[in-house]
């Protein structure tokens, strides 16, 4: 199979498009490297539990476009879309992907700024008098 295989995933405020294509598992993140756009080795390995649990590690190459979020929210997003990709590849991988977890799109979002207070939560300092 030599076709393209394309996934989108999200986290927080982050977006990824991600295209899967067999090869050398060369990484391309927003016209970086893997290593190079998430310097932290904790992300990094994040990113490619769906490929090591799958046993795909290095047969693909990926391609993936980032927009918002920050680093933490970018990894999530990134590793649902690979997650995703590698069961339209093959429908298999699902029952492994999903033991883990790795199918769910955590879903918890910051909580906005109410008005009249000093954060989402967070009071006003009270005083008696």
């Amino acid at each position: 199979m030599s076709e393209q295989i394309q996934a989108v995933g999200r986290r927080k405020e982050a977006v990824c498009r991600l295209y899967l294509t067999p090869g050398t598992g060369k990484w391309e993140v927003n016209g970086r490297t893997l290593g190079d756009y998430f310097p932290r080795p904790t992300l990094v390995s994040a990113i490619q539990q769906p490929f090591t649990l799958t046993d795909a590690l290095g047969k693909f190459d990926v391609k993936a476009t980032l927009n918002g979020g920050g680093m933490s929210g970018q990894a999530g997003a990134v590793r649902l879309a690979v997650a995703r990709a590698l069961v339209k590849l093959d429908e298999s991988n699902r029952k492994k992907l999903r033991e883990f977890g790795l199918l769910t799109r955590d879903a918890r979002e910051v909580e906005r700024k109410k008005p009249g207070r000093a954060g989402a939560r967070k009071r006003f300092q009270f005083s008696k008098r």
